[in-house]
């Protein structure tokens, strides 16, 4: 790792570098000063939301991957690294693709879409989490990038299909893409449960941390990129009444569909986000606000019962290892706000033809993340890249230095607490 991870790192942000001084230029510096005031203005009145966004990527996908008891590290660690990766290839690609090749302005709606194409690839990273090498991490985020990028282009450019909350593009994307490169990656030393393959309380605890930031800014995700005001404020009513409704049906079926009614922390910590997948792609449309809810209960009992039965069967029958359930939090919930806006197109009197470009995108982004995550799978299972064998996965103590927890002897307490005393007296 030392220099195959370190040169291919630097290697990669030389060119990202090399490619900005390129093609991309400051949103102002060829307006005249009218243009520029009215930018800068729409940059600021934005620049909240990106906030909002940054956060749910940095913290929120972090801490939501801390679940593992020797993986803290590396789940928030590399979820860092990754983002910050993603996030500068993002900007590079879809400006690329959406300016035809030329020199492009950067603006907030590029730093906010450039972190919608992160979230692809922290989702897929939570399906084969604990199972890769950094630099197998490092390739992910590239390739995943490019093909994200395409998908999204065909989607809103050519299909222009309506997804401002990326229920299709990003969630549905980035769970089927982690899948197949999950399973491509299979091994099947990793059948049977792993000794590290388990959370204790506090790593749950900080993973309930990511759990509440995402559910917080949902609201900001789901309406960042709406076209006008009036979407922006529908998409923000829906998804904070989508996600409210998602909460509580999310609790009740967990309690339901455990022994003893007792909750379960997993399905705590993702199913109580699935409400804002799922009504993201008709967030901003002329819903019923009672839909919203609907949408989000439902969502909440898909999640649920995926965890509940739909892993264990992906695992033992398909040989798909999702190690944070992204199916269920993202996969399926993504693949039913699909759904659900081609219903409410339906009902909002559009045309077949605009319904046909809704289901065009679902299946051009679930199509191209399967594709796009088997090549990407096979390329990743090269021997060149480093993959942990199966004894050192969810391991932080194979790419990073953890400190040495010192177990005591339960004689030493019984001399400690004797000396106390003693001190006492």
């Amino acid at each position: 790792m030392r220099f195959k991870f370190s040169l291919m790192a630097i290697g990669l942000e030389v060119i990202i570098i090399v490619l900005f001084g390129l093609f991309v230029e400051y949103e102002t510096t060829q307006q005249v000063n009218a243009t520029r005031s009215t930018k800068t203005d729409r940059f600021l009145l934005l620049y909240p939301l990106f906030q909002d966004v940054h956060v749910m990527i940095f913290v929120g996908f972090g801490f939501l991957m801390t679940f593992l008891k020797k993986y803290g590290f590396s789940g928030v660690g590399f979820n860092l690294f990754l983002a910050a990766l993603g996030l500068q290839w993002g900007t590079i690609v879809q400006g690329l693709l959406h300016d035809k090749g030329k020199k492009f302005h950067i603006g907030i709606k590029n730093m906010i879409n450039a972190d919608f194409s992160t979230a692809t690839v922290l989702i897929s990273f939570g399906a084969v989490l604990g199972k890769t090498s950094p630099v197998q991490m490092m390739i992910m985020t590239i390739l995943e990038i490019a093909v994200f990028a395409a998908n999204e282009y065909l989607v809103t450019s050519q299909f222009q299909a309506s997804d401002t909350g990326a229920s299709m593009t990003i969630h549905a994307f980035g769970a089927y893409f982690g899948l197949a490169v999950a399973g491509v990656l299979y091994r099947p030393g990793l059948r049977r449960e792993h000794k590290n393959e388990e959370s204790v309380y506090h790593s749950d605890l900080f993973a309930m941390i990511g759990t509440l930031f995402l559910w917080i800014f949902w609201p900001s995700f789901n309406s960042a990129i709406a076209v006008t005001g009036e979407k922006q404020y529908r998409a923000i009513i829906n998804t904070y009444l989508s996600l409210a409704a998602c909460v509580i049906v999310a609790y009740a079926l967990s309690s339901l569909v455990e022994r003893r009614g007792r909750l379960d922390m997993v399905h705590i910590q993702n199913a109580t986000l699935a409400g804002g997948v799922a009504v993201g792609t008709c967030a901003d449309m002329e819903i019923p606000l009672f839909a919203a809810m609907a949408i989000g209960s439902i969502a909440g009992i898909i999640s649920v019962l995926g965890y509940k039965f739909l892993s264990p069967l992906l695992a033992n029958k398909l040989m798909i290892k999702d190690t944070c359930g992204v199916h269920n939090l993202h996969g399926l919930p993504g693949v039913f706000g699909g759904l659900a806006s081609i219903l409410a197109k339906y009902l909002g009197m559009s045309t077949v033809s605009t319904m046909a470009m809704q289901a065009a995108a679902l299946g051009s982004s679930i199509g191209s993340a399967i594709v796009g995550g088997l090549v990407t799978g096979l390329i990743l299972k090269l021997p060149i890249w480093d993959q942990p064998p199966d004894e050192h996965c969810y391991d932080d103590s194979v790419y990073w230095k953890v400190p040495k927890v010192r177990e005591l002897d339960p004689q030493f307490f019984q001399h400690a607490n004797h000396n106390h005393l003693e001190h006492e007296v």
